[in-house]
């Protein structure tokens, strides 16, 4: 594999990739509906019995399935205190750096899933570049509070996460750019071949674009072109079709 070697320290802004923040308490209801977007979802729509889940003292709602590749991660829904994913792996792709971080890291599932689209990118033409994987919760932390320093707390909350609520730390997200990005994460991603690529093939190996343009009512984050969140083929499958967030298509709509 080709190693990206960098020469200076590269400033890579980890926006809702730092993602989540917390506020809001979300009414438990008995049912979900997969898609609340288009009549045509509704019409097609089906319903799952919601588990009972307990809340924080904050009014967070504390997710029961952490290991699931299905699990929701936002503002309103916090992963269970301590919780690190037990099979974490570095997948074979290209890195923007070549020592060992904890960044580097997914769930094996999801690594195996990156090596295939990175593979397949590869094959098309397209050259991407991982940046950013797995964050601990102390990691998550310290960016959070340093990003809070510079812009202030309610700036901070529309582009990284309070520490708990981050989808790096469920290990199912990997931030990617490319070398015409200089490394960097930036909407204008979105404009590059690879960016392209991505937004139409991503969902045939299981991810999605976790945060769309123009959902920020509905996801509480700003335009991630470059944030990736694996949830199976299947189900990547039918939230692009169906063109909606990941709060749309498991019915956690904020309130």
């Amino acid at each position: 594999m080709k190693k990206y070697l960098v020469a200076a320290a590269v400033v890579i802004t980890l926006s809702a990739c730092s993602t989540g923040t917390a506020e809001e308490e979300v009414k438990v209801s008995s049912a979900i509906p997969v898609s609340q977007k288009t009549v045509e979802a509704r019409e097609a729509t089906a319903y799952v019995k919601k588990p009972i889940e307990e809340m924080t003292e904050e009014g967070l709602t504390v997710v029961h399935n952490p290991e699931s590749v299905a699990v929701v991660v936002n503002k309103q829904r916090t992963l269970p205190e301590g919780y690190t994913p037990e099979d974490l792996t570095v997948p074979d792709v290209d890195f923007y750096f070549d020592e060992f971080l904890p960044k580097k890291q997914m769930r094996k599932e999801a690594a195996t899933a990156l090596e295939e689209l990175f593979s397949a990118a590869e094959k098309d033409g397209q050259q991407l570049v991982a940046a950013s994987g797995y964050r601990s919760y102390e990691r998550q932390k310290t960016i959070f509070n340093n990003y809070v320093e510079v812009y202030g707390e309610e700036k901070t909350k529309t582009f990284s996460a309070i520490p708990g609520t981050s989808e790096h730390q469920t290990g199912l997200a990997m931030d990617v750019t490319s070398a015409e990005m200089s490394f960097q994460l930036d909407q204008s991603f979105r404009d590059t071949d690879e960016g392209k690529w991505l937004a139409d093939h991503a969902h045939e190996y299981g991810f999605i674009i976790r945060y769309p343009e123009g959902e920020e009512d509905i996801t509480g984050y700003t335009f991630e072109p470059w944030h990736l969140r694996y949830i199976g083929k299947e189900k990547a499958a039918e939230v692009h079709e169906q063109s909606v967030t990941l709060e749309e298509f498991f019915g956690f709509m904020p309130e």
